[in-house]
């Protein structure tokens, strides 16, 4: 029979674009030193942790799973914002590009970046991709650390409760913890979110 599998999905933790509000993408911006510190390690350890490609994740990886072995997985990476990335909202809200971009509830295409749909389909085609490898090999936990975008969405595509896709904000440190049932998943492709966590010291939020 099959293991009871367990599906960790946790975001990097902070940095110093996240108290500037720029949009990172695929920039590969560091933690920052407060972020490094306020990191914990977690309270269990896969053998494997799955990554982005992105300094920031892998960072957060190594704190939070020490033993762990990290495998990158390039289609984790955070959305392309293209133009946008290293500016904030104050510095582009004259941007027309910027402006019809917002406007769209931000589904459109990033200029020279990637649109939402793109960015969900690539994300979830990977999720799904590792889900049935790590159901194939029988293990019963697939841990991964990623973006907030990526969170956001796999979860509005596959967590039971339904919900949108800005309602997954995750914060930094911190994710969900989800549950595969053969009946959900096959009738469905949904899993069961059993929790939030957080793996950070005391309670700041990004």
């Amino acid at each position: 029979g099959k293991t009871p599998l367990k599906v960790w999905l946790l975001r990097h933790g902070r940095t110093a674009y996240h108290r500037e509000q720029r949009y990172q993408g695929l920039r590969d911006i560091p933690l920052s030193p407060e972020g490094e510190a306020e990191l914990r390690q977690a309270d269990f350890a896969p053998e494997t942790v799955w990554v982005s490609p992105l300094c920031r994740a892998r960072r957060t990886a190594e704190i939070l799973f020490p033993s762990a072995r990290q495998v990158v997985v390039e289609d984790l990476r955070e959305m392309d914002f293209g133009a946008f990335e290293g500016r904030n909202y104050a510095e582009m809200e004259h941007d027309p590009d910027y402006r019809a971009w917002v406007d769209s509830g931000c589904e459109g295409r990033c200029p020279g970046g990637e649109s939402r749909t793109e960015f969900c389909d690539r994300v979830c085609g990977a999720m799904e991709h590792l889900l049935e490898d790590t159901l194939e090999r029988n293990e019963g936990c697939l841990t991964v650390v990623a973006h907030g975008g990526v969170l956001m969405a796999f979860m509005e595509r596959f967590a039971l409760p339904e919900r949108g896709y800005f309602d997954w904000n995750a914060p930094c440190g911190g994710g969900y913890v989800l549950d595969w049932e053969k009946d959900l998943w096959q009738s469905g492709r949904k899993l069961r979110l059993l929790r939030e966590v957080r793996y950070t010291k005391g309670g700041s939020t990004c």
